[in-house]
């Protein structure tokens, strides 16, 4: 026979039940922020890279570009790619969120912010921009990037969450990635159906296209209520 919730609850230790609270308080905050603005468009990658880098250049017009178009742009909030595509879309006058995290390196908030919050947890960060996307855009990136690109893939894959356009922006990067991919099939370790998730693109034309489709979801719309009616997660 299974415990009940007030036996489990018994068996914590006050480590974990501050744990647990912290867990909750910091996703609680980050969804809170996501339900102030209809989905935008969440770009991922390198917080190491130059703004004159050519990734950051295209970040920077992918930004401007979705903000004429009434597109908000949610990143990590941090330089890099993140300030990029932040700066575009905020000379524009768009709407950009800054989903921060404390870290020991690299991470500070980027001045083309108009909107920013810090998390303390990674998953409680990835479940907020996830949350606030209707399209998805990886631009090259570390360890972190591919750990957001992996995630976001599996969950798309195991009907986890509603499958979106996901865009990996400079081919010259992503080949090698691709080159993986096709490995996995070709090991039957993933369908040859599920890179069909992605595309990998240089045009980020086709990222604005993509969101256009979509339209402009009311802030009362999140995507991810009807799915996790019908999936029941």
């Amino acid at each position: 026979m299974l415990p009940t919730e007030e036996e489990m609850l018994k068996k914590l230790s006050i480590a974990d039940l501050e744990r647990a609270n912290a867990y909750a308080k910091d996703l609680g905050m980050g969804l809170q922020i996501v339900r102030s603005f209809p989905q935008g468009v969440t770009i991922f990658g390198s917080a190491r890279l130059p703004q004159d880098n050519e990734f950051c250049q295209m970040a920077y017009k992918l930004g401007g570009e979705l903000a004429k178009n009434g597109h908000a742009v949610v990143t990590g909030g941090g330089p890099g790619i993140m300030e990029a595509a932040s700066h575009g879309a905020y000379e524009i006058g768009g709407r950009t969120i800054g989903l921060n995290i404390t870290l020991k390196h690299e991470q500070f908030p980027n001045p083309y912010l108009t909107d920013c919050i810090t998390f303390e947890y990674f998953f409680a960060r990835k479940v907020s921009l996830a949350m606030a996307s209707k399209v998805f855009v990886f631009f090259p990136g570390g360890f972190g990037t591919m750990d957001e690109i992996s995630e976001i893939l599996c969950l798309m894959q195991e009907s986890k969450m509603p499958v979106m356009p996901v865009f990996l922006i400079g081919k010259s990067y992503w080949r090698n990635f691709d080159r993986i991919i096709q490995e996995m099939i070709r090991l039957k370790l993933i369908s040859d159906k599920d890179p069909n998730i992605f595309k990998i693109t240089d045009d980020i034309m086709e990222v604005v296209a993509a969101a256009n489709k979509i339209g402009h979801p009311k802030i009362s719309e999140n995507f991810y209520d009807g799915f996790r009616e019908a999936s029941k997660l």
